[in-house]
């Protein structure tokens, strides 16, 4: 329960399953907003993830509020927490932190020697994944599963990932590793400032500095900024 709300936060079941296209419009209505870009989803993916269990959704009654789901990659080496979404109206009241906290559970419980990821472009959710254990790490030590970046074709920026051999975009990527678990601390807020500016540079570089034959000078630039803001 999130306070403040009547809202049950649970484990999705075949119960569900009518939810399945209100939480794609969710998706999509949400990309727009954004303007980053979010990949689209398959409703059959979708329904395949309630049945399996692989799924966490917030209902306000029969209201559909929020949802998430896990998928494993990288023979179960990797898992994501994706699809996180929330409705307008029940955003803004810590609904978002508790949907991930349930999702991160779900994936402890089912993998639970896999390292956690996710990619993100909002300040928000890093602050979330921040306080789960989550750490900043370059897109090489993410998994190396085709599979997972094939599902970056439908994003706006996936033209970036690819002129960049997948090395960089406007997602930051995390990661929480279970043998990690005792040292890890969260990102102080100083620091999350810093991240924020560093999401500016990204985008200028990449939307408006776009310039093709650069070579190693960005890569190097990056390398040098990302250890100096997350090290």
């Amino acid at each position: 329960m999130t306070q403040g709300l009547e809202i049950n936060i649970k484990i999705a079941s075949e119960e569900h399953l009518p939810y399945v296209d209100t939480i794609l419009k969710t998706i999509a209505d949400a990309a727009k907003v954004r303007g980053t870009g979010i990949a689209k989803r398959n409703p059959e993916y979708i329904k395949s993830k309630i049945v399996e269990g692989k799924a966490v959704i917030a209902l306000r009654g029969e209201e559909f509020a929020g949802f998430c789901y896990v998928e494993s990659w990288g023979h179960k080496k990797f898992v994501a927490n994706s699809g996180l979404i929330v409705v307008d109206r029940f955003r803004g009241q810590g609904l978002a932190k508790e949907i991930k906290r349930k999702a991160f559970e779900l994936s402890r419980k089912k993998y639970p020697n896999a390292k956690i990821f996710g990619l993100t472009t909002g300040l928000a959710v890093m602050k979330i994944n921040s306080e789960l254990g989550y750490k900043p790490v370059t897109f090489s030590e993410l998994t190396d599963d085709d599979q997972f970046w094939k599902g970056c074709q439908s994003c706006v920026n996936y033209d970036i990932l690819m002129r960049t051999k997948r090395k960089h975009c406007l997602c930051t990527g995390m990661l929480y590793d279970p043998e990690k678990e005792a040292k890890t601390d969260p990102i102080p807020p100083k620091r999350l400032s810093v991240y924020e500016r560093w999401l500016r540079f990204k985008r200028f570089v990449f939307l408006k500095g776009k310039k093709k034959g650069s070579k190693g000078g960005k890569t190097n630039l990056f390398k040098s900024l990302f250890a100096a803001i997350f090290a």
